[in-house]
């Protein structure tokens, strides 16, 4: 539970030109516990920020909100009504009309962050974070607690640097944030048999490895693991296991004697022409420009 002794902490933070060239700004923070039968939202907050759920609001700034006990509604200009319980928080967008509030027969705990920023852009575009999908389910765990509560304590103390500092644990937030969202839409079954895969391809990295006869064996089809496997990596399989392969190719020129041939064929790769066009295209260099430069 994030919430201290105090009933209510909120803070709009001053941001300087020193901050916004750092390209990710954290704007406001706060938590409300927020009883059974109570007005809502709270008073006390700027213009710009209070609303009621007859008019909603539109912010300027991104904002993650985490309900961590209760249940209220929560509905916004691309996502219909949609009952919020304890464990789920939501992303409000830039430019995106939202409304939410607790039930009065339950009231909830509520904890905010909002941030914004060039760098902010980046991160939060639609490929992590979609208006469609602002909801995520069962995201309050320990590490999410956690980040948030060193949010708070930065935010109160204000050290030298904080924003910065605040910054990078915000960004972390909403990676772990985007990781439980991936999760939640990867079944886990699927999951399973991808992890599984990552294991076999660290395990026999110097091999090759038949991912249709792998999936035959794991009950799968295989355009079904590939396409779960990219939605969770980022990569193909086959991308992925010649992306470990190249890892270990570069160690191998930095820490060992072997020549390219010898570790062409130490990693099964079919021919020393192959292991380095491939190493190049990876990499940049041919695997002796690499050797030479490290």
């Amino acid at each position: 539970m994030i919430l201290t002794k105090q009933f209510e902490f909120k803070k709009y933070l001053p941001i300087s030109d020193m901050d916004y060239k750092w390209g990710f700004v954290v704007n406001d923070i706060g938590y409300a516990q927020i009883p059974k039968n109570s007005d809502y939202p709270p008073k006390g907050h700027p213009g710009t920020h209070m609303f009621s759920w007859e008019t909603g609001r539109t912010l300027n700034t991104f904002h993650f909100v985490l309900i961590t006990e209760g249940e209220g509604v929560f509905e916004s200009q691309s996502f219909e009504t949609t009952t919020i319980n304890a464990g789920d928080g939501f992303v409000l967008f830039p430019g995106e009309w939202h409304r939410y509030k607790p039930l009065k027969e339950s009231g909830w705990t509520e904890s905010w962050i909002g941030f914004s920023g060039l760098f902010t852009d980046s991160i939060m575009q639609e490929y992590f974070f979609k208006k469609e999908q602002p909801v995520i389910r069962n995201c309050a765990n320990m590490l999410v607690q956690n980040l948030m509560k060193s949010l708070f304590q930065l935010i109160r103390e204000e050290p030298l640097g904080y924003q910065r500092t605040a910054s990078g644990v915000c960004i972390q937030l909403m990676a772990e944030i985007c990781n439980t969202q991936k999760a939640a839409e990867t079944p886990g079954l699927s999951s399973s048999i991808i992890s599984r895969s990552k294991y076999l391809m660290n395990k026999k990295i110097d091999e090759q490895i038949d991912f249709h006869l792998f999936c035959k064996n794991n009950r799968i089809s295989y355009s079904k693991f590939r396409a779960d496997f990219k939605h969770q990596t980022g990569f193909a399989p086959l991308q992925y296991f010649v992306h470990l392969k190249i890892e270990k190719a570069k160690d191998l020129l930095q820490n060992t004697e072997l020549k390219a041939k010898e570790i062409a064929f130490k990693l099964g790769f079919q021919s020393e022409n192959y292991f380095g066009r491939i190493f190049k295209i990876k990499t940049g260099k041919s695997p002796h420009q690499f050797r030479k430069k490290g």
